[in-house]
């Protein structure tokens, strides 16, 4: 917990309040822990890309009739994205056009 609340800038959230979030997140599955005496180490249980994967994809299924060309086509026409960002969006679209 000291270490969680040390990463945090001032002000720093209530030791309560961090720990209810772990509580919550140890509840949804997300978060184990192990016991050394009176300290817990804290570690994931879902990696980070997986549950971006999720939630995007929930997005684009809610927001834009789970169709990823309306996602895409929004962000790249709403979002100040430079030249040099859409180009390499383009790239990373033509490697995996490639690879499939």
């Amino acid at each position: 917990m000291k270490d969680l609340l040390d990463s945090y800038p001032e002000p720093k959230p209530a030791t309560t309040t961090v720990a209810t979030l772990l509580k919550r997140m140890i509840g949804k599955g997300f978060v184990n822990y192990k016991t050394y005496g009176k300290s817990r180490e804290y570690y994931p249980l879902v990696k980070k890309e997986d549950y971006f994967s999720k939630h995007v994809n929930g997005l684009i299924k809610t927001f834009f009739n789970d169709s990823a060309s309306q996602f895409a086509s929004f962000f790249t026409r709403k979002t100040d994205l430079t030249k040099e960002e859409l180009e390499a969006l383009k790239a990373i679209i033509d490697k995996e056009i490639k690879n499939k």
